[in-house]
This record gives C-alpha cells, sequence and structure tokens, in this order.
C-alpha cells in the first residue's frame, strides 16, 4: 500500500517542475509569436509547454501526458478492508499498469479515490463533497470501463449519476477573466440529458456563484438553448447557468448536429477570458479537429469579462449537479490559450494513442479476447448475439453485413463482474457497455457499479447442453442460461411458465459457439 503523494511522487514533481521551467524558458527564447513544432514522440503536455501555453492540469487513467511523467495516474481504495493504492505507469511516458489494479482488487471491489494531477502544480482531483445542487458524491468504481490504448487493457472512468471529482484549492489554474484552453478524451456512448458532465474550471465553494465563474468542457446530450441541431451529443462551454454554443447560448452551426456515438471523442475548449471563446471536437481515433464555434463571450451579462474560481471539477457541474452521466479518459487545462496548431498537434498524439485498438486476442473466452457467438440451433447458425437499440437480440449477420452490424455482434471477454471464475461480456462499439439480464431479457447497458448489476452481467461457461459449444449460467440465477428465442435473448429454464423457458430444443437454443469476431 502507497500513499498519495510519497517521497518517489515529490522527486518526480521537482523534475517536472524543472522541465517546465525550461520549457517555459525555451518558449520566451523561440518568441511567443512563433510557436515551434513539438518535438517526435511528444506528449500533450509536453506540446503545450512548447507552445508557450503550458499544463496547469493535466489527467489521465490510461497513459502518461509529459513524456517524462513516471509517477501515480490514480489512487483506488478496495471494498474488502479500506486499502488504498497508487497506480503508475508501466514505464515513462507511458502505459497504465491495469495489471497491478488487477491484482490489489483481485477478490473485490475497488473504487477510485484520486486521479492525479501529472503536472507541477498538484491539482490532484478526490472525490466531490456535497454542493448547492447535489449531495456528496461517491467514487466511480475502477473496473467499470476497461479499454484497449495502444494495444494495452487499461481502465478509463465511467460516471453515472451521483459520482464526481474535484479540487477547490488549486494552484496555476485560470481566475478572474484569465485565459484558458483545455480538452478532454470521453465517449459518444455513455452520455445523457442531464446536468452536467463537465471537465474544467469551477466555482470554490461548490454553489452557483453566478454567470461566467465557470469555464468547463461540457458533453452530452443536453441542450440547454433551443435551437440545438442533431440529436447530439455536443461539445458545449458550461460557462455557468447555462450550456453554450455560441454566444448566444443556441447552436449558430446548423452542421453541429453532434458527434453521434463516436467511442472515443476529444473534447476541446478555449477561452480568453475577456471576449472570445471556441469550441472544437474530433474522433479520438482519427482524423483532425473540428471546430463548431470560434466568436465572441455570451451576450448576457456576467460574461465579458470571465469571473473564473479556478476550482476543477469533473463528471458534475459547478454546483455539483451530478444527474449526468459520461466518460473520462484523459484531459488537461492550460495556462493561456493554446494555438490551433498545438490543438492539432494534440489531436495527433491522441490518435497516435490508440484508443479502442484490437485487443491481441480472439476467438477464445480468455478475458481480453474478442468474440462473437453464433448459435448452435440448426435453425440459425449463421445467427450471432448482438445489440440492436439497447436490447440483446440474435441476427444474422455475414461478410456483407454492414461496419454497424459486425460491431454490434462483437464483445471482448472480460473477467466476470461478480466472480472472476466466470465471465462478462463487453461491447465492442460502447465501451463501458455490458450485455446483463433485467426481467430475465438481456440488454446492453453501462456499468453501474452496483452489485445488482455485477450479478445481472455475469455468465459462468459450460460445457455446451447439446453436447456441443458452450452453455453461459447466469450468475445470479444458475438454472438459467443465455439463450435465444423469437430471435430475442434472455436467460431462460429447461421448462417454465414463460415462453421463453419452453423445453423445445432448448439444449441447442442455450449452447453456443465461440467464434472469431466479426469487427476485429
Amino acid at each position: 500500500m502507497s500513499s498519495p503523494h510519497t517521497g518517489p511522487r515529490r522527486l518526480r514533481s521537482a523534475a517536472l517542475s524543472v522541465l517546465a521551467v525550461c520549457a517555459t524558458l525555451a518558449a520566451l527564447l523561440l518568441g511567443a509569436g512563433a510557436p515551434q513544432a513539438a518535438a517526435a514522440g511528444s506528449l500533450p503536455c509536453d506540446i503545450y509547454a512548447s507552445a508557450g501555453t503550458p499544463c496547469v492540469a493535466a489527467h489521465s487513467l490510461v497513459r502518461a501526458l509529459y513524456g517524462s511523467y513516471n509517477g501515480p495516474l490514480y489512487q483506488v481504495r478496495r471494498a474488502s478492508d479500506g486499502a488504498r493504492t497508487d497506480i503508475g505507469v508501466l514505464s515513462a511516458g507511458g502505459y497504465a499498469d491495469a495489471a497491478a489494479q488487477d491484482s490489489f482488487c483481485s477478490g473485490t471491489t475497488c473504487i477510485i479515490t484520486e486521479i492525479y494531477d501529472q503536472s507541477a502544480r498538484h491539482n490532484d482531483l478526490t472525490v466531490e463533497g456535497a454542493g448547492g445542487a447535489g449531495a456528496a458524491d461517491v467514487g466511480a468504481p475502477a473496473d467499470a470501463l476497461p479499454v484497449t490504448v495502444g494495444g494495452h487493457q487499461v481502465y478509463g472512468l465511467e460516471i453515472s449519476a451521483g459520482m464526481g471529482y474535484r479540487n477547490d484549492s488549486t494552484s496555476g489554474v485560470a481566475v478572474n477573466g484569465q485565459a484558458e484552453g483545455m480538452y478532454m478524451v470521453t465517449s459518444g456512448t455513455h452520455v445523457n440529458n442531464r446536468c452536467c458532465f463537465d471537465y474544467g474550471n469551477a466555482e470554490t465553494n461548490n454553489k452557483d456563484t453566478g454567470n461566467g465563474h465557470m469555464d468547463a468542457i461540457n458533453f452530452g446530450t443536453e441542450c440547454w438553448f433551443s435551437p440545438c441541431y442533431g440529436q447530439g451529443p455536443w461539445v458545449q462551454a458550461d460557462l455557468e447557468n447555462g450550456l453554450f454554443q455560441s454566444d448566444a447560448g443556441y447552436s449558430k452551426n446548423t452542421s453541429d448536429t453532434g458527434t453521434g456515438p463516436l467511442p472515443f471523442v476529444t473534447a476541446l475548449l478555449k477561452n480568453n477570458g475577456q471576449n472570445h471563446f471556441a469550441l472544437k471536437y474530433g474522433n479520438a481515433q482519427s482524423g483532425g479537429l473540428t471546430t463548431t464555434y470560434s466568436g465572441g463571450e455570451p451576450t448576457t451579462s456576467g460574461y465579458t469579462p470571465m469571473h473564473q474560481e479556478g476550482a476543477i471539477v469533473l463528471g458534475t457541474g459547478g454546483d455539483n449537479s451530478n444527474g449526468s452521466i459520461g466518460s473520462f479518459f484523459e484531459g488537461v487545462m492550460t495556462s493561456g490559450i493554446p494555438t490551433d496548431a498545438a490543438d492539432n498537434a494534440v489531436q495527433a498524439d491522441i490518435v497516435s494513442a490508440g484508443y479502442g485498438g484490437a485487443t491481441g486476442s480472439t476467438g477464445t473466452l480468455k478475458p481480453g479476447s474478442e468474440i462473437s457467438l453464433r448459435a448452435t440451433t440448426s435453425c440459425c447458425t449463421s445467427d450471432y448475439v448482438r445489440h440492436q437499440d439497447d436490447a440483446g437480440v440474435l441476427s444474422p449477420i455475414t461478410p456483407s453485413s454492414s461496419g454497424l452490424d459486425k460491431n454490434d455482434a462483437t464483445w471482448i471477454v472480460r473477467r466476470g463482474l461478480a466472480s472472476s471464475s466466470c465471465v462478462s461480456f463487453e461491447s465492442r462499439n460502447y465501451p463501458g457497455d455490458y450485455l446483463r439480464h433485467y426481467n430475465y431479457k438481456l440488454y446492453r447497458q453501462p456499468m453501474d457499479g452496483t452489485a445488482q448489476f455485477r450479478a445481472d452481467a455475469t455468465f459462468c461457461p459450460q460445457t455446451g447442453k447439446s453436447g456441443t459449444g458452450t452453455s453461459f449460467a447466469s450468475y445470479n440465477y444458475p438454472t438459467r442460461y443465455l439463450r435465444h428465442y423469437a430471435y430475442n435473448l434472455y436467460i431462460a429454464s429447461d421448462g417454465g411458465s414463460s415462453d421463453f423457458d419452453s423445453s423445445t430444443s432448448w439444449t441447442d437454443d442455450v449452447s453456443w459457439a465461440v467464434s472469431s469476431p466479426w469487427a476485429p
């Protein structure tokens, strides 16, 4: 067990401080008006420092955000004995050591208690206390959002309602109209229309203190000012008392219909604190950034100039409005407004990090393997388990099927959420969503950390009841097995009062061929 601020962390922080000073001096010598290209292999905060806008906060659960960073990323606490440990990187500038979390949390559950700031500012985030609009939050489950980044199995932060992180006593964060920029990597598949999934600058007393007292990225499907175009989710600016898509609040950009269900999204906001802010987004897996707004501050009083207070919030609104859901993988805040060139270089680095890549294992029930589950009943040997409109269904999938259909029929095997001797099935294209039963029917839903969800999403493999393939017993209803019936999916017993419990072809219907994934 280790503590948040051990001697090695202080030594690493001192080294980072020296690096930050050197980067700043270099930027000054090069001239503020001529930002230089980042060195090959530079990570986001190296890029921003080279452009003269150093990070004052750098949070990530999946990787280092400085090429030299070799400290802890986050802290977890396990339920069995309350012990805590820090989860660091595999090597300087590298990816998270998720195996350390798996080992520490084996046989129990863990929550994330602290997310460390990799910058020299030490703006670490802890579980948020009560605010003007919400009771004290709880920590997010540490194993809710397993993802592959750069070929490494790591964990993101999955926020459900009532979860959030904050720091009300920060260093170097913009206040009272100072300029700043920020981005986060989030997900377009785990969103809602509740207030407020934010990352950025907020009030220091956890209350709404008025217009312009926040400056945070918001991501979700809440349309505060009508009209909004499309279905979202949208990248918006939470500037307090409104989610802004323009100076008028509502969207002036008819082409901004939201990111759609991209599994990984770069969301970016920058604000000079006086008379201009800009919003951008990108696919964190490919391509560049799209600017959805660049113009004046909101025209309502209180926003020109801004009145930021300098706290940092993640997962809630400034007054701890905590009804939102969302995913967080990494994010930074800068001193000053980054150049577009720096933003583009950071986006290129995010893409190169390899979010959502193949796990490297296919076709088996080993945790981390990507699979598709094929029916073995004679009627349906070209049909596969897939999700459609959130429900689990049986559907024909062929080489000519759409990419969406193939993704929907691909699952990542995870250690059972309720028992490591069993398995859970995470959606390939909806990170953090699992196949679970509810009222005996199967659905794709986000993991919320509850014991009920863990049990409902856990299945125990056995030799196929028909003598072929594999059957999957429900962890909490062990006499019921994953079954297809009339092209829907259930946990079904062999005989019972419900139609889906029919004994006819039951042994075939509960026997599945574990196959190579349709979507690699």
